[in-house]
């Protein structure tokens, strides 16, 4: 009985040092997926954006940008697509390590965010309809109809109010078709991503309202442990601008999805 009591103790404490090894092992695992075997930094960034500024395959405007800036400091970029409000949330919560592209000022509500002093994109912020042609004049000019945008877009969420009706929709698709199906009278969303998703859709019928409502840099915005990357991101894409790389990057994506930018 003593040598079976003293044979399951052996058998413990070797059980117990099997699962720290296991434990170590998945530790180490998960730091390489932070880390190349160089020691190379991995970051994680969110987006909701569509094409031409995000792709799936990261070949949009914003992606190429950001993986190119982060590169030129040392640090490989991975792009996760999430809604809007979802990706804002996890990057202010730190699940990811920031967010693309936003407007100025996130940082006054969302207090884990640091802005990137340095513009990735401008966005058209632009109104969209089927059965109605009026020239915009402001914010205002939406008050006599419904009205659908994005949920998380906090431009919009801040600026249309008063009007007949106003849906938040999580997906830019489904807002589209509600538009389509009479659903809403006009959306707002950004005139470039909106071209190219109504082309995709293979939708005609609908059409920009003219001028825009508000033209805006847009912004990465990092979780606030990354401060000390903050100037040198900024840096980069100063850089980038600087020699070429930037207005290559832009032109090329553009042309690919077959739009232009206001300047142009």
């Amino acid at each position: 009985m003593i040598l079976y009591h003293k044979m399951r103790s052996i058998n413990i404490v070797a059980w117990l040092y099997a699962l720290s090894r296991t434990a170590l092992a998945l530790a180490f695992v998960a730091f390489a997926f932070t880390s190349d075997i160089y020691g190379q930094q991995v970051i994680v960034l969110n987006t909701s954006n569509a094409p031409p500024n995000s792709t799936s395959d990261d070949r949009g405007i914003g992606d190429q940008v950001l993986t190119e800036a982060f590169r030129r400091i040392g640090i490989t970029l991975k792009i996760d697509h999430l809604p809007s409000e979802r990706a804002l949330l996890n990057a202010d919560d730190g699940v990811e390590d920031g967010n693309f592209a936003r407007v100025e000022g996130m940082e006054k509500t969302y207090r884990n965010l640091v802005r990137v002093p340095e513009e990735i994109s401008r966005f058209e912020f632009v109104a969209f309809s089927r059965r109605y042609s009026f020239k915009i004049a402001g914010w205002d000019s939406l008050r006599p109809y419904n009205i659908g945008i994005v949920t998380g877009w906090k431009i919009l969420e801040t600026n249309i109010a008063g009007t007949s009706s106003l849906a938040s929709i999580r997906d830019a698709q489904l807002l589209f078709r509600m538009l389509l199906d009479d659903k809403v009278d006009v959306v707002v969303y950004d005139r470039m991503q909106g071209l190219v998703l109504l082309r995709d859709l293979k939708i005609s019928s609908i059409h920009v309202l003219w001028p825009p409502l508000a033209v805006k840099g847009m912004y990465l915005y990092m979780n606030r442990r990354h401060l000390e990357l903050v100037p040198r991101i900024a840096g980069a894409i100063r850089g980038m601008k600087k020699d070429g790389t930037y207005r290559k990057i832009t032109d090329e994506v553009l042309k690919r999805y077959g739009v232009k930018l206001t300047r142009d």
